[in-house]
C-alpha cells in the first residue's frame, strides 16, 4: 500500500471523482436517475460550486483515483462560549473494489480527522451502512446517543417509489 497517496482532489478530477460516486450507489443495487457520464459531467459542476463547503481529498495510486471521501463543512449558530462554530460530515467514503481491505479507507479517515482539526471544527459525523461502523469505530467514531436524525422523504420521492 506505500503506492497509495492521499490528497485534496484537484478541479480536473473532479469527473472522476463523480464516475466513482455514481459506482457506489449502482454497485449496491441503487437505481442511477442519470447515466454514468452525465452523472460525471454534472458532479463536477456541483464540486466546483460547491469548494466552499465541500473538501474531497482522494486516494491515488500512480495516476489512478482509488478512494474517496468528502468532508462538509457545516456552520453553527454561536453560542456564548464560541461565536465563531462549524462541524464537519464525512460523506461519500469510497474505496474501489479491487483496493478495498488494504487500509485505504482508514487513511482516508485520519487525513480527514486531520483536516477537521486544522479547520477548528467542532467534531465530525458520519452517516455509516452497518457494514462500515467497524472501521469508523476503530479511527475513533462513536455512537452518540444524543445525535438524533429523521428521515423526510419528499412528496415526489414517495410518489417515484410507488408508495
Amino acid at each position: 500500500m506505500t503506492d497509495i497517496r492521499i490528497r485534496p482532489a484537484s478541479p480536473g478530477e473532479w469527473e472522476t471523482v463523480g464516475g466513482l460516486r455514481w459506482d457506489s450507489v449502482t454497485e449496491l443495487g441503487g437505481e442511477a436517475v442519470d447515466a454514468r457520464e452525465l452523472f460525471s459531467a454534472r458532479f463536477a459542476e456541483w464540486a466546483r460550486t460547491h469548494q466552499d463547503s465541500h473538501e474531497c481529498l482522494v486516494a491515488v495510486s500512480g495516476e489512478r483515483v482509488v478512494g474517496l471521501m468528502w468532508l462538509a463543512i457545516i456552520p453553527r449558530v454561536p453560542s456564548a462560549r464560541a461565536f465563531d462554530r462549524a462541524s464537519g460530515d464525512l460523506q461519500c467514503a469510497y474505496v474501489v473494489p479491487d483496493r478495498r481491505n488494504q487500509g485505504i479507507g482508514g487513511r482516508l479517515m485520519e487525513a480527514v480527522v486531520e483536516r477537521v482539526r486544522e479547520l477548528g471544527l467542532e467534531r465530525v459525523t458520519v452517516h455509516s451502512s452497518p457494514r462500515a461502523v467497524p472501521a469508523y469505530e476503530r479511527h475513533g467514531f462513536a455512537s452518540e446517543g444524543r445525535l438524533l436524525h429523521v428521515y423526510v422523504v419528499h412528496p415526489e420521492a414517495q410518489r417515484d417509489a410507488g408508495r
